[in-house]
């Protein structure tokens, strides 16, 4: 029997190829004749960059950028094996894990890092960047990250502004004469996963700036920037991005690489799939078996779960997803379309002990489903 391992990290556990692995331990130990193959994967968010370096045959590249906060801190991007595409992770430069809690405050961070891994990228020779943009700690619309490409924005007064969110509601003219990359010859793939508009209730800084520190006057305030930065959009680029599903993601950093970098925004687990080649993968496997931290009602919505069983249905191959807090209902296991579903825990125990045990439980887990199915 052929068993295609295709799984997600565990966030603060275990890189997605160690839950592989773990998981793999713990079939071959009930049964040692399996056929099986570790396939790490990841939907677009933190971690993207590592997973396609490994299915590229690439390298890692580190170097010297600013946090969201504006501290040297070191950064990595990744090459491929032709050195022609670049993988970035804005996390690793712009990321919410970057700050403690008491300094999480999106009217003062800044995607300048993500901007400057970008300039990188480009130094180095990509000709095609594939940005994942999970993870951020930031809602400034993209401006930070567009200042590190030379990008200047100015007051109605015409007093140069600071790439921040809290200035989002005083730009009024956006100039490019500093900008010395000829974006026009790079191509830019934005790897979202979610449909927020750039701003109003269901936007950037109503539904995530929150987490990002911010309470309810800060959010009303981003929000009126987000507004006004999209009206600032149209009239600098003659593009309409308000409403586009996808730009509010990472605080609008959406809309600011449509804006600035004539970027297409993708569904990040389908482009994945694609770059990795895994479809002819599955074709040769008998069983599934996948997994990430939680699966809950947004598993249904573009991640990386409902893009394996959409995959795997096609080919007829049956999928089972092993997790550490297992909150979808029957319904929408089976909406998911997933076989069976199972939790790894295997005792109560408090958040950092189930974190530091991740490994054996989905090892123990997986041993006793191959006993069960197999």
């Amino acid at each position: 029997m052929n068993i295609l391992i295709a799984a997600d990290s565990f966030k603060d556990a275990l890189s997605a190829l160690d839950v592989c692995k773990a998981i793999e331990k713990g079939l071959l130990a009930a049964k040692p004749n399996l056929q099986t193959t570790c396939f790490p994967l990841a939907d677009g968010g933190e971690g993207t960059t590592e997973i396609l370096r490994f299915h590229s045959n690439g390298e890692m590249v580190w170097t010297k950028v600013h946090d969201p906060l504006g501290r040297l801190i070191d950064a990595s991007f990744a090459l491929s094996a032709d050195q022609k595409t670049a993988f970035i992770d804005m996390a690793s430069a712009s990321g919410l894990p970057l700050l403690k809690t008491n300094e999480r405050n999106p009217l003062l961070t800044s995607t300048f890092g993500t901007g400057e891994l970008i300039v990188a990228a480009t130094q180095a020779g990509a000709e095609r960047i594939i940005l994942g943009i999970g993870g951020s700690a930031t809602n400034d619309a993209g401006i930070g990250m567009a200042a590190a490409l030379g990008f200047q924005f100015s007051d109605k007064n015409g007093q140069i502004l600071a790439p921040i969110g809290k200035n989002l509601n005083h730009i009024h003219q956006i100039s490019s004469e500093q900008v010395s990359i000829n974006l026009s010859k790079i191509q830019f793939e934005v790897l979202c996963d979610v449909d927020n508009p750039l701003y109003g209730p269901k936007g950037a800084a109503f539904v995530y700036a929150e987490q990002k520190g911010a309470h309810h006057a800060m959010i009303q305030q981003l929000d009126e920037g987000l507004q006004n930065i999209a009206q600032v959009f149209q009239d600098t680029f003659v593009h309409d991005f308000r409403q586009i599903p996808g730009v509010g993601a990472a605080g609008g950093l959406g809309a600011g690489c449509m804006a600035f970098l004539n970027a297409q925004l993708k569904a990040g687990i389908q482009t994945i799939l694609q770059i990795t080649n895994f479809e002819q993968h599955i074709k040769n496997a008998d069983l599934l078996i996948t997994g990430e931290g939680k699966i809950d009602h947004q598993s249904l919505h573009g991640k990386l779960i409902s893009g394996l069983t959409n995959l795997a249905e096609d080919h007829k191959v049956p999928v089972i997803a092993l997790c550490g807090a297992l909150l979808a209902n029957p319904q929408e296991i089976n909406k998911l379309g997933l076989k069976a579903a199972f939790s790894i825990q295997s005792s109560p125990k408090s958040l950092e002990e189930a974190l530091k045990n991740t490994a054996q439980d989905l090892e123990w887990t997986a041993f006793h489903l191959a006993k069960l199915i197999l």
